[in-house]
């Protein structure tokens, strides 16, 4: 079972609070374990804030005010920019057809510059599995899983993406209980 390019939708029982009422996307997912970036809790930090701290001018009225996502526990002073189409910058990991994961500043130089990616959103953190951990999580019923929307992650408001991501499984977050039953 390979999840990359797929949404891991917390359950109502998680105990992590990190991942609490959570959407990752993930974007690698091996025998080595898994590593993707939380799509729906935005910080107080504006893209617009954040080049700022980095020496860039952002001026594109679209992109200024929006927030900063957190990412996940793991490298929160660490930006990840996730992105379509997927273009070529430094350190940008192919996650799935015309999507990709760049950590290098080159893609946010692009985006200042107006000849960035056409979608994208950026965190910082993201949130990381060794191997088998995430199987293990997922056999206790931690994650529903669904195949990614790139909608869902790109023109979704981060606070409606839980349900957009509920609702391509055809789940009502109404219905979801905190416990699972073991027969």
């Amino acid at each position: 079972m390979n999840l990359t390019n797929q949404f891991l939708i917390a359950m109502p029982g998680m105990e992590d609070p990190n991942f609490d009422h959570t959407v990752i996307y993930v974007c690698e997912h091996s025998e080595r374990g898994a590593m993707g970036v939380v799509i729906n809790r935005p910080t107080d930090l504006t893209l617009e804030r954040l080049f700022d701290k980095i020496d860039l001018h952002l001026e594109i009225a679209p992109w200024r005010d929006e927030p900063v996502l957190y990412g996940g526990p793991v490298q929160t002073e660490r930006g990840f920019v996730l992105h379509a189409p997927a273009g070529e910058y430094d350190s940008t990991l192919a996650v799935a057809e015309g999507i990709g994961l760049t950590t290098s500043k080159d893609v946010l130089e692009a985006v200042a510059e107006g000849t960035g990616p056409e979608r994208m959103l950026v965190t910082l953190g993201y949130s990381g599995w060794g191997a088998g951990q995430l199987e293990k999580e997922l056999a206790n019923n931690g994650w529903l899983t669904v195949a990614a929307d790139p909608h869902v992650i790109f023109d979704t408001p981060p606070q409606e993406r839980f349900d957009a991501a509920l609702k391509l499984l055809g789940v009502d977050p109404m219905y979801l209980a905190g416990q699972a039953g073991h027969a």
